[in-house]
């Protein structure tokens, strides 16, 4: 390969990172992080991230919902009234701790993040969770 093939591939290869950096934006949340996805919460709720509250999730945490299913009136059900504690599954199985402290790894997966709350906000609740609730979760635990 020539010196000149090396150079254009090593220009290209360098313009690709600058384009991947400033498309992130300095200070701006990773895609599969908290902070993205409350990022895509505020969007949705037409919000600020600042607006969300992690009282709020605590509350809505702690709370026994009616609409969904009796064997599961609040989060706390299955995992326990302090996210730091691992919670387990109606059938026993055992969850992680909710709480990021905890479980560094939670809420980095938009897709896993999505399909729990669809499951839960539906046993939980009888609904879909409003972005503002999902925010407002991700932020109490983000404080755990």
């Amino acid at each position: 390969m020539s010196k000149k093939s090396k150079m254009a591939i090593g220009m290209g290869a360098a313009l690709m990172l600058l384009g991947m950096a400033t498309s992130m934006g300095a200070g701006t949340a990773l895609a599969g992080s908290p902070k993205a996805l409350l990022q895509r919460y505020a969007k949705q709720a037409g919000i600020s991230v600042n607006d969300f509250s992690a009282a709020r999730g605590r509350a809505f945490f702690l709370a026994r919902h009616k609409g969904g299913k009796p064997a599961t009136p609040s989060c706390s059900t299955c995992h326990t009234q302090n996210p730091r504690n691992a919670g387990k599954t109606r059938t026993g199985k055992r969850i992680k701790p909710m709480a990021l402290s905890r479980t560094p790894g939670r809420f980095s997966d938009p897709k896993k993040v999505e399909k729990w709350f669809r499951r839960n906000c539906r046993s939980v609740l009888g609904r879909a969770c409003t972005p503002r609730e999902k925010g407002d979760f991700i932020t109490f635990m983000m404080s755990q």
